[in-house]
């Protein structure tokens, strides 16, 4: 029994059909027919009920169908891994990042680069839950910094810090004069807000919620850089974490906190629980932890 066989095994599993399934493999019926006959002569079982108008699995097909697709995925897991190891050594890394980030990664990333300087770093946006775990699962980043909370068992979440979220008004807006704001200050004002599946949106509109306040959404955005840039043409306000409004962009909007509301949101180190992760990506995993260790930003 080798991989390819199981391969042809689960397409016609999963067609129910040999024309179907050879059509998908780009191989002739004859051939796929005599590899899964070779197949159960091997195991010394009937793998499929040939009988009927469709396709049936026995009950030792449906168990190597089941098994057969664990293994087949963890051959080509194990495929990308080795591929890493071998081919590209421990040259390349990939981070999903978030935009608040921009404040501190820049010095981490520095300081591992003076043990590292072989290391090249790809940082790409990785922005709502189910893009962290696509990205994830499918091998596509080592490691991701995220505001969402992933609660799923193939994950390894590792709390950085917590951020304090403040009001964004635009220079001149009659509410900056004030030394802070109330919810229902801002429920009239027309909002900027991320978009669905983003845990900011859920922690602004729970906000609003338990304070018994409408909220006026009016834009839905996906990057902050496009709600500061909203908020600067006097279109809509927005709550967005501090630690993004730092350098430049502090000077062209004013942030106001948000009096009774406790907002902030915690920020995580996620990766993939089982996968093999070189030596030196590993290193630059402790020392993100290690910056955040005790300090609350």
């Amino acid at each position: 029994m080798d991989i390819k066989q199981l391969h042809y095994f689960i397409a016609v599993s999963e067609q129910r059909n040999f024309s179907k399934a050879a059509e998908r493999l780009h191989i002739s019926q004859p051939s796929l027919s005599n590899a899964i006959k070779k197949l159960e002569q091997e195991i010394g079982s009937p793998l499929l009920e040939r009988n009927t108008r469709n396709l049936q699995l026995t009950e030792a097909g449906e168990l190597l169908f089941e098994r057969a697709k664990v293994i087949v995925k963890n051959m080509e897991v194990l495929k990308i891994e080795m591929d890493e190891v071998i081919v590209h050594g421990t040259r390349d890394i990939t981070i999903g990042v978030m935009e608040s980030i921009k404040h501190w990664l820049p010095k981490v990333i520095a300081n591992y680069k003076k043990d590292y300087p072989q290391m090249k770093i790809h940082l790409v946006d990785i922005l709502g839950s189910k893009r962290v775990k696509k990205s994830l699962k499918s091998y596509k980043t080592h490691l991701i910094i995220t505001n969402q909370l992933m609660d799923d068992p193939e994950l390894e979440v590792q709390t950085l810090y917590e951020e304090r979220l403040v009001a964004v008004l635009p220079l001149h807006h009659p509410l900056a004069r004030k030394e802070t704001l109330t919810i229902s200050d801002i429920s009239e004002e027309p909002f900027i807000i991320s978009t669905e599946g983003f845990q900011t949106r859920h922690d602004i509109l729970t906000m609003f919620e338990k304070a018994g306040e409408n909220i006026n959404i009016q834009f839905e955005i996906e990057r902050f850089e496009t709600a500061v840039s909203l908020v600067r043409e006097q279109l809509g306000i927005t709550i967005l974490p501090e630690n993004y409004l730092q350098g430049p962009t502090a000077k062209t909007i004013v942030k106001k906190e948000i009096e009774g509301a406790n907002l902030s949101r915690n920020v995580y180190l996620v990766s993939l629980k089982n996968r093999h992760l070189p030596l030196a990506i590993r290193q630059l995993l402790k020392d993100i932890l290690h910056s955040f260790e005790n300090k609350m930003l």
